[in-house]
């Protein structure tokens, strides 16, 4: 047999014959058609477009894939277009499909996706239904003996109430959920270890928010201690930042930067875009520690030094621990927008302002011992009342030992040698006049009873010797 008719032969024994096929797949492919069809039509016409997507689900014998795509697209529709009577009873048939006719880790990445998609709104118009999303959703889920999915949906409900602040319903969400979390002893179940952590980082945010220091201590203390969890690294990130402002308000900067260089580390790890706000925290308590190791000198932050996000934090920083005042004011304004958009940082970059400007201060009158307010003002490029206020504070706690006259804005600073003088002075006059009492008062026929011989005598023969010894050379502004 040759070739040719080897293929000849070939080919009639082999044909196929597709019309069969095409026939039985045709109520999927117009099903198919029709949902992409009507997905083209959601920008144009998405009243049109909602009607298509229901059509779809009508379109199908059994409920199935395309049928839930489309209710998902067509609820979508009508939550923006305010049509919410549509929407809950479109979504109660959604939540029919969850038991048997859609996978299970579909349908709850599903309905997880839509519930992320109404609380992204923030039209007070928009609550009731959104409040009628997660009823219908958790009880559908109590329905299917589905305790995963409870926890993680009333967890999501209190982020919602945290995320806008309704505290009263958050109060109630965490009760909740900890008597869920618990064994019926009423003591942590250990099995649900992971959940138990975000509904304290929850619970932490709140305390935090709302500056009830004294729960948010002890309930952060209480999650550092659960060990039968592998959190997601972002829970920690927020666990550990909340410790760090906590420990600001109590001014312990050594913990509060351990907290945050760990808060940021945690929410690197997670991708979390809120690692660049705790680095800028992370920068401003080393500024507070008046440490002299740059926060960028790690491995973890060094990365991130010149990122333009937080460049007016890296010079900020730089400037400070050189001591460079006019640099740093200059910085401060520059980046103004910036650096005191964020509340936190707000309420501490004075402590920082007034650090560098007592340290340049000091500094600037160490050779004086006579100076006008006026001129440190001018020198600094402050006013007149904020010289002042550092100078009342170097002289309270005993810094610098100084008066100020306020009525011809001088003050008047003791050297150093002057000091060292007069308290060698005392200490001498203290010795001698223990020793005149000594030896007078023992010897026959002298007694103490003249009040000038007595200690005020003494006291007024210090205080001379003082004025004629406390005559420094010192220099004047």
């Amino acid at each position: 047999m040759s070739d040719d008719d080897f293929m000849q032969e070939s080919d009639q024994e082999y044909d196929f014959d597709y019309e069969d096929d095409e026939e039985e797949e045709s109520p999927d492919v117009d099903v198919e058609n029709k949902y992409y069809n009507a997905k083209q039509m959601k920008q144009s016409n998405p009243e049109e477009a909602i009607d298509e997507f229901i059509a779809v689900v009508a379109l199908e014998k059994e409920k199935g894939d395309w049928g839930f795509k489309g209710l998902k697209q067509a609820i979508k529709l009508e939550f923006k277009l305010k049509k919410y009577d549509e929407a809950i009873e479109h979504y109660a048939e959604l939540l029919t499909y969850i038991k048997s006719a859609v996978t299970r880790n579909y349908s709850e990445k599903s309905i997880n996706n839509m519930l992320d998609y109404i609380s992204n709104s923030n039209d007070p118009a928009d609550m009731a239904c959104m409040e009628r999303f997660y009823d219908m959703t958790l009880e559908a889920f109590q329905g299917t003996n589905n305790e995963r999915l409870w926890l993680k949906t009333n967890i999501k409900l209190a982020k919602l109430w945290l995320d806008r602040k309704e505290y009263g319903r958050l109060t109630k969400s965490i009760r909740l959920l900890h008597q869920a979390c618990q064994k019926p002893d009423g003591s942590d179940d250990l099995s649900k270890g992971t959940y138990l952590l975000e509904v304290y980082a929850i619970e932490i945010q709140m305390f935090s928010e709302t500056g009830n220091n004294k729960k948010l201590k002890a309930l952060y203390h209480k999650s550092l201690r659960v060990r039968s969890a592998v959190p997601h690294p972002r829970i920690m990130g927020i666990i550990r930042e909340c410790g760090g402002k906590m420990y600001m308000s109590e001014e312990n900067w050594k913990e509060a930067q351990s907290d945050f260089f760990e808060s940021f580390r945690n929410y690197d790890e997670a991708g979390s875009l809120r690692r660049i706000q705790v680095l800028k925290y992370l920068v401003l308590t080393s500024m507070l520690m008046k440490s002299e190791i740059n926060p960028f000198d790690s491995q973890e932050t060094k990365p991130y030094r010149n990122d333009p996000r937080i460049v007016g934090m890296t010079d900020l920083v730089e400037a400070y621990q050189r001591n460079e005042i006019h640099r740093y004011e200059q910085i401060l304004e520059t980046h103004k927008a910036e650096i005191l958009s964020d509340p936190f940082i707000r309420e501490h970059i004075d402590e920082v302002t007034r650090n560098v400007r007592t340290e340049a201060l000091t500094k600037l009158i160490k050779p004086y011992t006579r100076f006008t307010l006026g001129f440190i003002a001018e020198q600094l490029q402050i006013s007149v009342p904020e010289v002042q206020e550092i100078l009342g504070f170097l002289i309270l706690d005993r810094k610098i030992r100084g008066k100020i006259n306020q009525k011809d804005g001088t003050v008047e600073v003791a050297s150093k040698s002057d000091v060292e003088r007069m308290e060698s002075m005392r200490e001498w006059s203290t010795q001698f006049e223990g020793l005149w009492k000594t030896v007078l008062s023992e010897g026959e026929g002298y007694r103490l009873d003249d009040p000038a011989i007595g200690s005020g005598g003494m006291q007024v023969g210090y205080e001379e010797l003082v004025r004629k010894g406390a005559k420094g050379k010192g220099r004047e502004a």
